[in-house]
């Protein structure tokens, strides 16, 4: 029975080279929300029989975005691998919109706190749509999922 879905996601703990509480947070959310929900098949793996569900452990080289799929057993299936550059962007204004909500849910109104939450939102928003475009031809997924994935690429970039 097809069971196209991560049941596991690791981030490669050396890429991540800085960490708060918010950040900690932020990844143990995606985290939990990404393997409670989510649709994630890969195409070739699917097309070789492999019917998930799957794990997925994140990693960042040489600029690349890797993605190493195993079968739920631990068999390797294939490794994604995609280019980050056009992420810079939406990865930096996803940094900084973060930082002014962070400092705002300490000090501002409700209201100043909802603009930036929607703000935060709409840019999470654009970057899920580039992942999933970038994941076209590649991997079948949903929006959720691909916003959920960003937020982990996020934490693989933090630099401190």
């Amino acid at each position: 029975m097809a069971d196209p879905r991560i049941s596991h996601i690791e981030l490669d703990d050396a890429t991540i080279l800085w960490r708060n509480a918010d950040i900690e947070q932020e990844r143990r959310i995606a985290i939990f929300d990404l393997i409670e929900d989510n649709v994630f098949k890969p195409l070739r793996s699917s097309e070789a029989g492999h019917e998930g569900p799957y794990r997925l452990r994140l990693s960042v080289q040489d600029g690349r975005l890797s993605l190493e799929i195993t079968a739920d057993n631990g068999a390797a299936l294939e490794t994604l691998v995609l280019g980050l550059a056009r992420f810079r962007r939406p990865i930096r204004e996803y940094f900084a919109i973060c930082e002014s909500y962070y400092q705002a849910i300490r000090k501002a109104t409700a209201q100043e706190i909802e603009t930036i939450d929607m703000a935060r939102r709409a840019i999470h928003n654009e970057a899920s749509e580039l992942l999933l475009e970038r994941l076209q031809g590649k991997v079948e997924t949903d929006h959720p999922t691909a916003r959920r994935l960003f937020t982990l690429i996020c934490v693989l970039h933090i630099r401190g």
